[in-house]
């Protein structure tokens, strides 16, 4: 989630600054949750094409940050090898997409030293939010209501965050890393987070209630950890948002970054519960 801007001056003028965005933001969030729902649904090829579509896109981000330059023809490779580690997982799993990470990873050290560690790190990353989602949306229709109950926790806690950060104000949670962030905005997010995960978790399962409030707590905690991760990583490359390809909210790694610990969480509850070829089984069905 891209920052919503720093406080500003208590007068109608700013206000309306201040709530100019939200219109595009809307407008975005509403196309994105009907590309999301259809991929999720559709499932197979098509949900791996669309992830690896849009993780090609976060790494295009990651290395204009990294080496702030445009792309050039290696960093399209770069991304090209990130969106052929999802089309990799359906024909041959996780295996699959190791071996394009691998290939990523030897492109990148013959790119040169300069920022190689930072694109290794993405590479390697974006593989593993691949290798998670898709393990997650599996075949069954399990996957379906995990990827709407993770979906729900996580954009519920950006939008309640976004919102009463503005509305309300206060403390500043991390100011070193996110000057505009503030604990109203992150407790605001955590309480619309996790009911509205809970209510998901009541219609996608009968497993006991308190194992859904619980890990409804944790991924919108989670989500909030990914956020504030990104903002520490652009403050460090001192760019304010990681693209501006989606209106109202920046670039796809500014939209992208709360679901980050939260998909990986899910992959690791998941798998250890009910086995790694039953993700969303292992996470719903206790």
């Amino acid at each position: 989630m891209s920052d919503p801007g720093d406080p500003i001056a208590n007068n109608s003028a700013g206000a309306r600054r201040t709530w100019a965005d939200v219109g595009p933001r809307f407008a975005s969030a509403m196309v994105l949750i009907v590309i999301t729902a259809s991929a999720l649904y559709i499932g197979s090829y098509f949900f791996a094409g669309v992830v690896g579509a849009v993780y090609a896109g976060v790494y295009r981000e990651w290395e204009i940050m990294v080496s702030r330059a445009p792309m050039t023809m290696t960093g399209w490779a770069l991304a090209g090898s990130v969106a052929l580690s999802a089309l990799a997982y359906p024909i041959a799993g996780a295996i699959g997409t190791a071996v394009m990470v691998i290939i990523g990873c030897i492109l990148a050290i013959a790119r040169g030293r300069d920022g190689l560690e930072w694109r290794i790190g993405g590479i390697v990353l974006f593989g593993l939010l691949v290798v998670a989602i898709l393990s997650m949306r599996g075949d069954t229709p399990a996957g379906i209501w995990a990827g709407v109950y993770l979906g729900t926790v996580i954009w519920m806690t950006d939008t309640a965050a976004f919102f009463s950060g503005r509305q309300i104000g206060g403390e500043k949670l991390a100011p070193g890393i996110s000057p505009s962030k503030t604990w109203s905005g992150a407790l605001g997010g955590l309480a619309l987070g996790t009911g509205a995960g809970t209510l998901v978790w009541t219609l996608a399962t009968d497993s006991p209630l308190w194992i859904g409030v619980l890990l409804s707590i944790v991924l919108s905690i989670l989500g909030q950890a990914g956020d504030l991760s990104e903002s520490a990583i652009k403050r460090y490359f001192r760019i304010k948002d990681s693209g501006d390809i989606i209106p109202g909210h920046g670039g796809l790694m500014d939209r992208l970054d709360s679901l980050t610990f939260g998909v990986i969480l899910v992959l690791v509850v998941g798998g250890l519960h009910a086995g790694f070829g039953a993700v969303a089984e292992g996470l719903l069905y206790w």
